[in-house]
């Protein structure tokens, strides 16, 4: 009896140690909304630039264009692209404009029609892109993936950082970077806004957005 007694403590002494370990590995990780861990966050890859580049044309600003980052965010650069292709964001705006935080943002596809109160709410007809974090910082140009509460909730909108926003880093994916045009997203950064709210008080409209040869814009 003494015997099988100490055994049993000896057992749950080492599944408790086993769950204690499991715990702290757990804790020390990005966590979903619904607890599940996050992806990992790539370190230490230089970025490649995609041989193509996205050209955002706006009705009264100029044009924007971003490099896009394959190796860093995939998956990310595939969805972006294959919008494009598909004249996703064709006719949208740019719905939300934040000096203090230095950044624009738009894809959302619910800005191509009058109701203001659902701009920023809109997403494409595919599932959401899982996060690809990376130790790229987010600083003046950076094109990061706009997503929801959950890690895994980008989906089609995108943001521009123009300034350093290090609240940013390794939170959310970075998957491109302004090579032309960035004062002219400076400016649409410091458009008037709606009382109250965040978005332009003139609609910020992109006419188109279009892929083009890397190449031509050294």
């Amino acid at each position: 009896m003494v015997n099988r007694s100490r055994l049993s403590v000896f057992v749950c002494t080492l599944l408790f140690l086993f769950l204690i370990a499991c715990n702290q590995t757990a804790s020390n990780s990005n966590t979903t909304s619904d607890g599940k861990p996050a992806a990992n966050v790539k370190t230490g890859v230089k970025p490649v630039a995609d041989s193509q580049v996205a050209v955002i044309e706006t009705a009264d600003y100029g044009r924007i264009v971003v490099e896009l980052y394959p190796n860093i965010a995939p998956q990310h650069v595939e969805r972006f692209k294959k919008l494009i292709n598909e004249h996703f964001y064709d006719g949208t705006a740019i719905h939300r404009v934040d000096p203090n935080l230095g950044i624009i943002q738009g894809g959302d596809p619910q800005t191509k029609g009058g109701n203001q109160q659902i701009w920023g709410s809109g997403s494409s007809p595919y599932p959401n892109v899982p996060a690809e974090f990376s130790d790229i910082q987010y600083e003046r140009g950076t094109l990061g993936a706009a997503r929801t509460q959950d890690v895994n909730g980008a989906n089609c909108q995108w943001f521009i950082t123009l300034k350093k926003q290090p609240a940013f880093d390794k939170q959310y994916t970075v998957f491109g970077r302004v090579i032309d045009g960035i004062k002219n997203a400076e400016i649409i950064m410091t458009a008037p806004t709606q009382t109250g709210s965040e978005r332009p008080a003139d609609k910020v409209v992109i006419k188109s957005v279009t892929l083009q040869p890397r190449s031509s814009f050294p």
